[in-house]
């Protein structure tokens, strides 16, 4: 991995920098399970559900998919819903809150090879940025300990502000690339979601970098990635 063809790593932040990914998939997995016992005729929810469906997408566009997969028709609702509405937002937001409480129970800690990486890319003069579907993200950087290598965050609240639309769409990629002020050719995309690498081909980045953290190396290489690691410490 030659960095000095770049300017700027874009990353996507759970199950990339921070295992929050494992966060995320008990919050579905709880919130859909509970769901799911009361549809009649239902499968139970599976990981394979979360990574074709959920994994990368922001929350209400990750409900709306797995419902689609399932022929269940709910309301929309809106995002001021509560966590018990029976309703698109609903049910998003009631992982939401799943999530924010084992957050605030267990913390988080980066993965050891990460951290390494972004430190390097730090020394190197490389600009770098997140970009997560996560409204999360900052408080998941804090509590990791390593918000200041990210000047630039671009999370499913910056993005909704702006009217980006989330992954499989380049839209939040790009703008991010914009902010470090690096056109997309020199840019890397790290992302352990089939949806985040869709996002990176589909902006026509310089590198698309598949982790693979459980999604597979065949289907990250299918979706968009060039290359896939098991850690990022094997791109020093």
């Amino acid at each position: 991995m030659d960095w000095s063809n770049y300017d700027a790593a874009l990353f996507d932040l759970d199950g990339v920098l921070t295992p929050t990914a494992e966060v995320h998939m008990r919050a579905w997995a709880e919130m859909f399970t509970e769901f799911l016992e009361g549809e009649d005729g239902q499968a139970p929810y599976t990981d394979d559900d979360y990574f074709r469906y959920v994994d990368g997408k922001p929350r209400y566009d990750g409900v709306r998919s797995f419902l689609e997969s399932r022929g269940i028709e709910l309301p929309e609702g809106d995002p001021s819903d509560a966590p018990t509405e029976r309703t698109v937002c609903g049910l998003g937001n009631r992982k939401d809150a799943a999530f924010k409480k084992v957050l605030e129970r267990d913390g988080v800690d980066p993965y050891p090879g990460s951290r390494r990486l972004i430190e390097s890319l730090r020394d190197r003069g490389v600009s770098m940025a997140v970009v997560s579907s996560s409204r999360n993200a900052p408080d998941v950087l804090d509590a990791a300990g390593i918000a200041d290598f990210f000047p630039v965050v671009v999370s499913g609240a910056v993005a909704e502000d702006r009217h980006l639309a989330g992954k499989p769409a380049p839209d939040t990629f790009l703008f991010a690339a914009q902010q470090v002020q690096s056109e997309p050719s020199r840019a890397v995309v790290l992302e352990d979601a089939l949806s985040g690498v869709a996002a990176g081909r589909a902006g026509r980045f310089g590198l698309v970098v598949g982790v693979d953290r459980g999604a597979g190396g065949e289907a990250l290489t299918e979706n968009g990635a060039d290359t896939v690691v098991g850690d990022l410490e094997e791109l020093l």
